[in-house]
């Protein structure tokens, strides 16, 4: 009988806090297509509920309403079911196969028709990285079949997943309870030799990281700092086209990454966290690799840079 590893299940929740948080997150691509995807429920044990959502895009569409399919459920409620076996309402359904490493990831459109349904296996190609004892990152390769519309899309390319565990707000001028109105979250997998990781906050001087590492000839070290700047935006919503990613590792490795974004979906992840995530081609150590970059935005941080760039553009 396999034993479950505790940060696959859920966690107690150490206060009565209302806004105490789980996530579940899996992103996927058909870099060949330009298309990406993710499942995303964020459960509120204190409260009862949970949010699930499901997004696919490729380049033909920005928003919730003109992506290839997108819905979030809000106040679902969760089932009386562990972590590591799990089917929501919304039609996501999680299966830990092995602990910290293998999981199977399926979603089914919960209104029928033939418009989405996913079937893949997510196997981890590192150990989960920490970020202190309430986050926790992995890259992984997913292997399995989108169909969408009927057309069965093979899927075997690299992606990642993160899990968090806390109290988080929705409301703030700042990023979950970080004061940071801005922050970036960025990664790319050659293979299992060569790969890259960093998130990044703005606490006012520029995207600085705070997380990340660098797998280099098949030697992992932490990142000890790095800087994600974007060098071209968009012309109509400002969002990323080219972002750049320099950094040193604690083994004091330099990491330079330029990336081109090959998608751009806008939403809000959670009330108060707008994300441009972007399929990203990625050129890093002299290779080239697909991955993603995120550009997060506290909701009051997205109305004031929207308005910046319209006036910009006047």
């Amino acid at each position: 009988m396999t034993t479950t590893h505790p940060d696959d299940e859920f966690h107690p929740p150490t206060s009565d806090d209302p806004y105490w948080t789980e996530t579940c997150w899996f992103t996927f691509t058909v870099p060949e297509r330009k298309l990406s995807g993710q499942l995303y429920p964020f459960f509120r044990a204190n409260q009862g509920v949970a949010a699930g959502g499901a997004y696919f895009w490729d380049e033909t569409g920005r928003y919730i309403h003109d992506a290839l399919y997108a819905k979030n459920f809000w106040h679902l409620p969760i089932p009386d079911q562990p972590l590591t076996d799990i089917t929501l309402p919304n039609g996501i359904s999680y299966r830990c196969l092995e602990p910290q490493k293998v999981y199977q990831v399926r979603y089914e459109d919960p209104d029928g028709g033939d418009e989405i349904s996913v079937d893949l296996t997510f196997t981890g190609v590192l150990p989960p990285h920490y970020l202190g004892d309430k986050h926790v990152d992995q890259p992984g390769r997913y292997e399995g079949t989108i169909v969408m519309r009927g057309e069965v899309i093979p899927v075997d390319s690299y992606g990642f997943r993160d899990r968090s565990w806390g109290v988080r707000s929705q409301f703030g001028q700042g990023l979950m309870t970080s004061p940071a109105r801005r922050g970036g979250y960025s990664y790319a997998t050659a293979s299992d030799r060569d790969a890259f990781h960093a998130i990044t906050m703005d606490f006012g001087s520029g995207c600085v990281a705070i997380h990340g590492y660098v797998l280099r000839d098949g030697v992992w070290a932490k990142l000890a700092k790095g800087r994600r700047e974007v060098v071209e935006r968009d012309d109509v919503t400002g969002w990323a086209t080219r972002v750049v990613l320099e950094g040193i590792d604690e083994l004091g490795r330099e990491l330079h990454a330029d990336g081109r974004t090959e998608n751009r979906l806008g939403f809000f992840l959670n009330p108060n966290l707008f994300t441009v995530n972007c399929l990203t081609s990625w050129t890093f150590d002299g290779v080239t690799a697909y991955g993603e970059d995120h550009e997060n935005f506290s909701a009051a941080e997205i109305r004031s840079f929207s308005r910046e760039f319209r006036g910009d553009k006047a």
